[in-house]
């Protein structure tokens, strides 16, 4: 879950006087994952302290590397048994006895599910409706006067028994982990109200019941959900996908008019007199749950990303089944209007300005285009007759620095995409400069390339030499931005943006192999000037001499 969909605190006070105690916690949101662990070591002092914190990092710093194929579920089990083995192992060579010992409580939040687990007798409380629920089982012995004895701790054993348990959370949720510390001088009724005012709170309300004389270390990490997860809501949700779609077909109101694409899953429709375009999802995705997760992915970001580069978009509330609907454009896609006619240069700044502004807007999500190229752009002309750029397919946009997506054409992509490298900045910005390019000369700066083809880059030619219109500076700084040595290409949006607007500051775009003459015919000439000049009073030095 995202760090804005969850507010989070954390305290602990050490039993007594004392100034360190035995227990240990953490939280931490990594991506859209957030872990909370709460550890209360056991035995000695420097032991059970030792045991809590290496516990509690061990999980954490895991949970950062965690392998993509593997279920949390999988990760908790896997993760504990492993420290487990490794403290209990080396207790048994440095003490001969179990002395790296401690209890455990973890919760991770993913989506809308909450995983949890725990060893020992620390534990995971959760309050919803105003009512406390505790979601542990305390590893204790059950006979009267033995209470506090344990029968299971991360460390203790050998082999060890973990509680599992999963949860679907909602909005309001408040999440307690904490050390018996707490739970032993606070009943429930007084957490249940108390949970409210954080972890802070909860720790020193205990302590002032105790005069400030705590008989054990105390711990509490509290988690509230600020708001549920959309997109797990909308992938939850129980609404057919339409197998089969026709002309005046009417679907919540909307008729349908005439498909727009191949596929027939994104069609022309009405509703009352306006017309808009809706896109069902694809027939695949009944059978088929990550193509599902695609279109959920899809549909949620039209709705979310507003700007006015994108059409405006909604997910009806009521829909009977999986669609969403957008604003239709009044124009043509710019791989249509290339075919007859060529964009102006100052037409062309402002696309790559349109494309930038774009591209540095999904930045703030941590998303990229993935697919920019002319179809996925729409052009019309305002009133003073000025083509508008908007840009569209959803579908495409993924997570920055992302390795396993598929979203691209082969054509436009950078030649370190076909080496496996991440969707980043710099492969974004080389596909506006082959958009770039295409759209003033009419060709590929690098030929078309098809896919499953294995291309070979070769420098490409400066686009004046295909158009005479466009000025130097902006010959330079679309080769910048197509340039094959990532070294040499523009790394962030901001620096081609800043060159868009500052032609005067643009400096001439050379590769690094380019010959002298390339990069300066004044001095190429000026030295082989000299240089003719000084054999020739050579030669005439040897004949006189």
């Amino acid at each position: 879950m995202q760090k804005n969909s969850i507010k989070s605190s954390g305290f602990s006070l050490a039993k007594g006087k004392e100034l360190v105690g035995d227990d240990f916690y953490d939280i931490k949101t990594i991506g859209n994952t957030t872990v909370a662990i709460v550890c209360d070591g056991v035995g000695s002092a420097d032991k059970g302290a030792q045991a809590a914190k290496r516990v509690t990092t061990y999980l954490m710093n895991n949970f950062k590397i965690r392998p993509k194929t593997w279920s949390v579920e999988k990760s908790i089990k896997t993760f504990v048994k492993s420290i487990n083995e490794i403290l209990y192992q080396e207790s048994i060579v440095n003490y001969e006895r179990a002395e790296l010992v401690t209890t455990l409580a973890i919760v991770v939040i993913e989506g809308n599910k909450l995983y949890g687990a725990n060893v020992g007798d620390s534990r995971v409380y959760l309050l919803r409706d105003k009512v406390l629920n505790q979601l542990s089982f305390d590893h204790s012995m059950n006979e009267d006067g033995y209470e506090d004895v344990l029968t299971q701790a991360v460390g203790i054993h050998k082999d060890i028994e973990i509680y599992y348990f999963e949860n679907i959370i909602q909005k309001n949720d408040k999440i307690l982990l904490c050390s018996d510390g707490l739970y032993n001088i606070m009943s429930d009724n007084c957490l249940e109200t108390d949970i409210n005012l954080g972890a802070s709170t909860l720790v020193k309300k205990a302590s002032k019941l105790m005069e400030d004389k705590l008989p054990d270390d105390t711990t509490a990490v509290v988690i509230e959900v600020l708001k549920a997860n959309e997109l797990e809501i909308l992938k939850q949700q129980k609404i057919e996908i339409p197998q089969s779609l026709k002309k005046d077909q009417i679907i919540d109101g909307y008729r349908l008019e005439a498909p727009l694409i191949q596929n027939g899953r994104t069609w022309l429709c009405s509703k009352k007199t306006k017309k808009y375009v809706i896109k069902f999802a694809p027939v695949e995705a009944i059978d088929d749950e990550t193509i599902l997760d695609l279109f959920v992915k899809e549909a949620w970001n039209a709705k979310r990303l507003k700007a006015k580069f994108f059409p405006k978009a909604v997910i009806p509330k009521n829909r009977t089944a999986r669609y969403y609907v957008m604003q239709l454009f009044h124009g043509e896609d710019l791989d249509n209007y290339l075919s007859h006619k060529q964009i102006t240069i100052d037409d062309a700044v402002e696309l790559a300005s349109t494309l930038l502004d774009m591209s540095q807007f999904l930045l703030r999500y941590d998303l990229v285009h993935g697919d920019i190229k002319p179809p996925n752009i729409m052009i019309s002309k305002d009133n003073d007759e000025n083509l508008e750029f908007k840009i569209i397919d959803f579908g495409s946009i993924t997570e920055i620095f992302s390795t396993n997506t598929k979203a691209g054409t082969p054509s436009f992509l950078s030649p370190q995409r076909f080496q496996g490298e991440s969707i980043s900045e710099s492969s974004e910005i080389f596909s506006i400069g082959v958009t770039l390019y295409l759209s003033l000369t009419g060709k590929y700066p690098y030929k078309e390339i098809e896919p499953f083809q294995s291309p070979s880059f070769k420098e490409a030619k400066k686009p004046s030499v295909y158009n005479k219109n466009i000025p130097a500076w902006l010959d330079s700084v679309i080769l910048r931005a197509i340039s094959i040595d990532k070294e040499l290409r523009y790394e962030h949006y901001s620096e081609m943006s800043y060159e868009l607007k500052s032609p005067q500051n643009v400096k001439p775009f050379f590769c690094k192999n380019a010959t002298l003459i390339e990069r300066s015919p004044l001095t190429f000439y000026k030295t082989a000037f000299i240089i003719m000049t000084l054999i020739n009073i050579l030669l005439l030095l040897y004949i006189n001499s």
